[in-house]
């Protein structure tokens, strides 16, 4: 059986009390209210216009190539709001669960 060196045990320690403290850190969050409210806030935001954009952009390529010039835009554009709502409504669940 071949014998680990003794740096490489070291390392093997130092990598894992790391991986506790990363783990610890992201399980306080965010450290006060401000920062809480404004993380939420961008995210929410994000959620919303990353969903109307991907939508946008998916029934712009599908007019491009069906020749149907407004019909997929506009559809994929109200498909890609209710990704954005149904994705913020989730992480509001999520965030409702972890307070209680």
């Amino acid at each position: 059986m071949k014998r680990i060196p003794e740096d490489i045990k070291r390392l093997d320690e130092q990598i894992k009390s790391l991986q506790q403290k990363e783990q610890l850190s992201r399980r306080s969050g965010p450290k006060n209210e401000y920062t809480r409210a404004a993380s939420t806030g961008f995210r929410i935001a994000i959620e919303l216009v990353s969903g109307v954009v991907v939508g946008g952009s998916v029934g712009w390529l599908l007019d491009k190539w069906l020749e149907t010039t407004p019909c997929m835009l506009a559809v994929f554009i109200l498909l890609g709001g209710c990704a954005g709502f149904l994705n913020v409504y989730r992480y509001a669940r999520q965030e409702q669960k972890t307070q209680e």
